[in-house]
């Protein structure tokens, strides 16, 4: 069923968007704009510093720091006829990134833009904030995906296509802003979260580099117990891999993994209502009917986007023909499967196969050198940075959840479904 043949409740009324409140208009970003332009035709002279020229990558990025540069001289020639300003829109307008995706010009800005974007100024009784939220929801983004596109590589729309597209609006301005407030709110959450996470990342990561290495030993570990010398700190030892600590060994992966084997099934052997769990080399697990392993495992991807991906399962399972699948262990397996993930990479960067398709070989595995504490210490340092996972694991499933709510208020607030209170004039 269309938008347009669906059945308005009292109180609403159908538009071209859908169901939209009685008090509501349906405009499109042409009744909204004052202007809607394109930047610059021609590609600039980049200079190393001066004004910054910005380009559909610096939304794709959401980086408009890192970015070109032009002449003031170019700059003011430029912005004769397309000028960025506090409170504009820039949008994308081509295939090569998200068609429709937008950033709202929040900041003092003195820049100019390229033609991959488009820059939409708004009349006064418009809030470019309500807008901008509105830029960010499905429906927006279906619609302006739908509108004209030319025959260019890439494809790009319009300026008379993007000025066609709908939006469902509050007459009132005080209403727009408080929809935006309520958003903007929600957008300040997720802010923090992230930087929550990557400081969290940041610090599991140098935490990683110092305990693996040795570098920054756990107090109970550090002195030696022995009444001939106890209290004492322990020293340091040369190694193949550096300077570690004395009572630390230096040991190839084949002499603390005792099993190197690959799965033997295709990747389209998984089946939705399987038993058992079906391993490949993706991030996720999938699911299969019968399994060939029973066994506490790590299974390293062998090949594609993910080569060296580490999963840790122990129990009945399966796996894709070019993963690994490691097992019948001499040292702590969560160790082990931290190791990896921090220093796998490296070794794969140094000596993977590249091709269409980048692979890994089990000597890449096998061969591959292991900075090993005694036991108990492996289990120690593996149990402190497990911790740290998991907190950043939280973390980022209340990313996901409050991302989730918020789509749920654009879906309810940007159709007027559910009504906010605000101050009339």
């Amino acid at each position: 069923m269309s938008v347009l043949e669906q059945t308005a409740p009292e109180g609403y009324k159908q538009t071209e968007v859908g169901i939209i409140p009685d008090d509501w208009d349906c405009l499109s970003l042409q009744d909204l704009c004052t202007q809607i332009t394109d930047g610059t035709h021609h590609t600039p002279k980049y200079v190393d510093s001066g004004i910054p020229f910005y380009s559909v990558e610096n939304i794709t990025k959401n980086n408009f720091t890192d970015t070109k540069y032009i002449t003031e001289q170019e700059h003011k020639s430029l912005i004769k006829r397309c000028k960025p300003e506090h409170g504009d829109i820039i949008m994308s307008r081509i295939t090569a990134g998200i068609l429709g995706d937008t950033k709202l010009i929040d900041w003092d800005v003195d820049a100019s833009i390229y033609v991959s974007l488009a820059l939409l100024k708004f009349k006064g009784n418009y809030s470019a904030e309500y807008i901008y939220n509105y830029t960010k929801s499905n429906q927006f983004l279906n619609d302006i995906s739908q509108s004209g596109l030319t025959y260019a590589t890439p494809k790009k729309i319009n300026l008379n296509a993007i000025g066609s597209v709908y939006l469902p609006i509050p007459k009132e301005l005080e209403e727009q802003k408080t929809i935006a407030s309520a958003l903007s709110d929600v957008d300040a959450l997720l802010t923090e979260l992230e930087k929550l996470i990557a400081k969290k990342q940041a610090i599991k990561t140098a935490t990683m580099q110092q305990l693996l290495t040795g570098k920054t030993r756990l107090p109970q570990f550090a002195t030696y117990t022995d009444s001939e010398k106890q209290g004492q700190l322990k020293g340091t030892k040369p190694s193949e891999l550096g300077e570690i600590p004395e009572d630390w060994d230096v040991v190839k992966f084949s002499e603390v993994c005792l099993s190197f084997k690959t799965g033997k099934l295709d990747a389209n052997a998984m089946r939705n209502d399987g038993e058992y769990r079906f391993y490949t080399c993706a991030r996720n697990h999938y699911y299969i009917d019968h399994y060939a392993f029973d066994t506490e495992a790590l299974l390293v991807s062998g090949n594609g986007a993910n080569v060296g991906y580490v999963h840790y399962f122990k129990g009945k399972f399966n796996a894709y023909q070019r993963t690994y699948v490691l097992s019948d262990f001499c040292a702590d397996v969560k160790y082990l499967k931290i190791y990896l993930e921090e220093k796998l990479a490296e070794r794969i960067r140094v000596e993977v196969n590249s091709g269409n398709t980048p692979y890994i070989t089990m000597y890449t595995l096998t061969d591959m050198l292991v900075i090993l504490p005694p036991s108990e210490e492996q289990t120690a340092i593996a149990t402190i940075l497990s911790d740290m996972d998991n907190e950043i694991q939280t973390l980022e499933q209340r990313l996901a959840k409050t991302r989730q709510i918020k789509q749920s208020m654009m879906q309810e607030l940007l159709t007027g479904r559910t009504r906010l209170p605000f101050d009339k004039d």
